[in-house]
């Protein structure tokens, strides 16, 4: 699905070189590489400040602590999205309400969020799934007339953008993921807290510092989430690269797109005219038209060694840890969701993607659909 080596061998010498210092220099906890790469990210995105933190799933969990989510208080978040999101909430004692979907886009529906708001919701949670920026101005309108925060989930869409801004610079915070196969990745785990606000990124690194500001005066029940010198340094030198790394997923997915264009039992990713899609996954819904749909196809990729991955094939309100009430939660109607999980496929996306490749994959794509359609007429 990523070519983690192809892009690592293409800067390979800055990579060592940057690796090297930090060994030479021994800083490897809290060093100055640490503080110039998070000023370089918040510089890159166009927010005031970013605060490097051990990886995504703790990014969301400080950005909720720093905004005042605790125990009872109602976080609305999308279902179609990896756990973590719902997970940083409902370890602070938050209730989960899961939000339904936009078929276009993948993302939480704007429109089905006030009906789920009640007395006791804190805050909102928009993903931009898959590198697709959420519509994010009817989003931040509901939050201001009810009085919410918003947290960006922005860990698949860095250098994504909404309407000329960077995504996870929108709300009162932003969150990151530097997990290797992101758009921008470390060698290990990191993230990252985004926001403009002095006072809300004041309390966020307290709190990511065991809740202290000075050694031995804690002020807070803080945790302990820190992004280590190597990564950061790693991070340093491949935020360098971003731009073409985006374009390179940007120009992949348009090859993608020309490949299957007009086929009627294949939908490519939507293009929201608002905003910048970057391609973390080139996610795919196959027609439940097609005998055996998604699945079958799943089986028949897996069977030719072709990679591929299927996000997300439960979605979180069906999530035994929910479902079953382990960790409360609630949702409304989840139809968009649940059709999504059965239908979507993401096929290779990465900066070393070629056009050969490209057209190998989406001829066994293709040929798949064909011959179970032609199978189905026969029998019928």
């Amino acid at each position: 699905m990523v070519d983690l080596r192809g892009q690592y061998l293409a800067i390979k010498e800055e990579i060592d070189a940057a690796v090297h210092e930090v060994l030479e220099s021994s800083f490897f906890i809290n060093g100055p590489v640490v503080g110039q790469f998070a000023c370089e990210l918040a510089g890159h995105l166009g927010c005031t400040y970013a605060h490097g933190v051990a990886n995504g799933t703790d990014a969301l969990q400080v950005s909720l602590m720093a905004l005042g989510v605790g125990p009872g208080d109602e976080v609305i978040t999308p279902s179609f999205t990896f756990v973590a999101t719902a997970e940083a909430a409902a370890l602070l004692g938050a209730v989960p309400v899961f939000c339904d979907i936009d078929p276009r886009t993948f993302n939480i529906d704007p429109d089905k969020i006030e009906a789920l708001i009640t007395p006791r919701t804190r805050a909102i949670v928009p993903v931009h799934l898959f590198g697709q920026p959420a519509d994010m101005d009817p989003i931040m309108e509901i939050a201001r007339r009810h009085h919410l925060a918003v947290v960006e989930d922005n860990a698949q869409a860095i250098n994504a953008s909404y309407k000329g801004r960077k995504t996870g610079t929108i709300g009162h915070a932003g969150t990151l993921s530097f997990f290797p196969s992101k758009n921008l990745g470390c060698y290990g785990d990191g993230g990252a807290t985004l926001t403009s606000d002095k006072e809300i990124y004041s309390r966020m690194k307290l709190i990511a510092n065991h809740g202290s500001r000075r050694k031995y005066h804690n002020e807070v029940v803080g945790v302990n989430s820190r992004l280590d010198a190597l990564q950061a340094a790693i991070l340093q030198v491949k935020l360098r690269h971003l731009e073409d790394y985006t374009s390179a997923r940007r120009v992949a997915a348009d090859r993608y797109d020309t490949l299957f264009a007009g086929h009627p039992h294949i939908t490519t990713p939507y293009r929201d005219p608002n905003g910048t899609h970057v391609f973390h996954q080139y996610t795919v819904r196959i027609s439940t038209d097609v005998p055996g749909g998604r699945d079958a196809l799943d089986e028949h990729l897996s069977a030719r060694e072709v990679p591929h991955a299927i996000y997300y094939p439960v979605p979180l309100h069906q999530l035994p840890v929910f479902a079953d009430g382990q960790a409360p939660s609630r949702h409304g109607d989840m139809s968009a969701t649940e059709l999504a999980a059965e239908e979507v496929i993401s096929l290779p996306m990465h900066t070393k993607l070629t056009e050969t490749q490209q057209a190998f994959i989406v001829r066994i794509v293709k040929d798949f659909v064909q011959d179970a359609l032609q199978k189905k007429e026969v029998a019928g």
